[in-house]
């Protein structure tokens, strides 16, 4: 299969440009299209024999529920039973954005979408492009990531077609994703908002509008029964395994340095450090000497401990990386769980499997 690209400046496009790959999701097709979180794989959410596809290209369990996207508010009562006042408040307040609310299915949503249950997540994405091609379709548009299960989600065209070029029928390049991981989703079947999976919608975002929030248990621990997609299996991984750094930066910083030198008796190549600027400056030159056999270590830099935003941008494009290099091993900084940071850490945890450095000295999933 062909997989056709369409690049459209997101800033300044028409709906000529989006017509094709509109009409094939009415045809039933596979597209991939950006988000302001992640690209999504998208397929006509009305259509089980479509949605299926979906899991098919990704290799995605079929007990994983997907997320239905619409281009308007009004859009959402074919597809749900009920949406109650808290839910409308924070529709109102946070659509178009990164937050998904789960609300009881309608008959209309096939179940391979919701996996069997009887909630359905729903997202109006804040990205011109994604709206205006679910409009253009005239259809809701079921799409997860846009990348082959397990392998770190994508937040560019090119990595979704390293993932699924030949699989799928089309890919809408709208440029890079702002926020950078998955949208928040949050259950509001009950009295109280829950999180059931973190992302650009921070909890102390919601408490502003909902009041208390509570965190799923999943989220935070490694064994708990995941209730949200993206969250049920191990994910985000590059190819070398992950292992975090837990505890207060300081100390990361002193395991680093006293660990550099001896690597090459603990790993059998070249070491991978995924860290920030300010680890970066604090290590000095150890981290450009030679480490035995092994070689300098391979360093991805996040960013700034101060803008853990523009981190959570960056994670998955620089997990990726790290496959194009010839690293055994990964050292990943951690970062405290406030605002964004706990999206952030529970992706570098999923990536991780929960492992910290050393190895067998426990499973990080959060305070």
């Amino acid at each position: 299969m062909q997989t056709l690209v369409w690049r459209i400046d997101p800033q300044k496009f028409t709906l000529d440009e989006l017509q094709m790959a509109a009409s094939l999701f009415r045809q039933g097709r596979l597209v991939a299209f950006p988000t302001e979180t992640v690209y999504g794989l998208g397929a006509n959410a009305l259509d089980g024999q479509a949605v299926q596809g979906i899991f098919q290209a990704k290799g995605r369990p079929v007990d994983n529920p997907l997320i239905v996207h619409i281009a308007a508010l009004a859009e959402i009562w074919s597809l749900v039973e009920a949406f109650p006042p808290l839910a409308r408040s924070l529709a109102e307040t946070f659509w178009p954005g990164p937050l998904t609310l789960v609300l009881p299915a309608s008959g209309q949503v096939p179940a391979v979408v919701t996996a069997g249950l009887p909630t359905v997540g729903i997202r109006l994405p804040d990205h011109p492009v994604a709206r205006a091609l679910i409009r253009l379709a005239g259809v809701p548009v079921a799409a997860p990531s846009a990348n082959r299960s397990g392998k770190p989600s994508p937040t560019t065209a090119r990595h979704v077609l390293e993932d699924l070029n030949g699989r799928i029928a089309g890919v809408v390049d709208g440029g890079a994703c702002a926020v950078g991981v998955e949208s928040t989703v949050v259950d509001v079947t009950g009295s109280k908002p829950v999180i059931l999976r973190p992302g650009g919608v921070t909890r102390e975002m919601l408490t502003r509008v909902a009041g208390p929030v509570t965190v799923d248990r999943a989220v935070l621990d490694g064994d708990a029964v995941p209730r949200s997609p993206g969250m049920k299996y191990t994910h985000y991984a590059p190819r070398a395994p992950v292992f975090l750094l837990p505890g207060v930066w300081e100390n990361q910083c002193k395991v680093l340095a006293g660990l550099l030198p001896g690597i090459p008796d603990l790993v059998s190549g070249p070491l991978g450090l995924l860290i920030s600027r300010e680890t970066q400056a604090e290590l000095g030159p150890g981290l450009e000497t030679g480490l035995g056999t092994g070689g300098p270590p391979v360093i991805r830099l996040t960013g700034s401990r101060g803008d853990l935003s523009l981190v959570a941008a960056r994670l998955f494009g620089l997990l990726r990386e790290f496959d194009s290099t010839d690293v055994k091993l990964i050292l990943a900084e951690t970062y405290p769980q406030e605002g964004i940071g706990l999206a952030l850490m529970n992706r570098l945890a999923k990536a991780a499997g929960g492992h910290t450095w050393p190895p067998g000295r426990g499973v990080f999933f959060g305070e």
